[in-house]
């Protein structure tokens, strides 16, 4: 059942996200920003983390996934760090995510030669 979850309400959210792309003047730009944006509201005010409990991946995988683990280091951290942790703690969960990120793209792009 946790995969039907999972697949249903990520599929929701890229769907929805498929109907906004295709019925207004959005870029891919756009999209990334205000899905992001969207993930960091709904996680700072809590209501971002029981959709996660319901859905697993499915939530976290889309990009407002990776806007509500933003807040929510910033929430721990802060809670640790004080002032100091609401700049430290954008990196807490999705650092590693960020590094790794980096790091293949560069190996990809030393690999292989763009087209254009």
């Amino acid at each position: 059942m946790t995969y039907i979850l999972a697949f249903l309400i990520g599929g929701l959210i890229c769907g929805l996200g498929q109907l906004i792309l295709d019925n207004t003047t959005f870029t891919p730009g756009h999209m990334l920003v205000l899905f992001t944006v969207l993930g960091a509201v709904l996680g700072g005010i809590g209501l971002y983390e029981p959709l996660i409990k319901l859905a697993g991946a499915g939530a976290l995988i889309p990009v407002s996934g990776f806007g509500s683990s933003l807040v929510r280091g910033v929430m721990v951290e802060s809670q640790k760090l004080g002032w100091v942790g609401l700049l430290t703690g954008v990196f807490e969960f999705t650092g590693l995510g960020l590094a790794a990120a980096v790091f293949f793209g560069t190996i990809i792009a030393l690999i292989f030669t763009p087209r254009s």
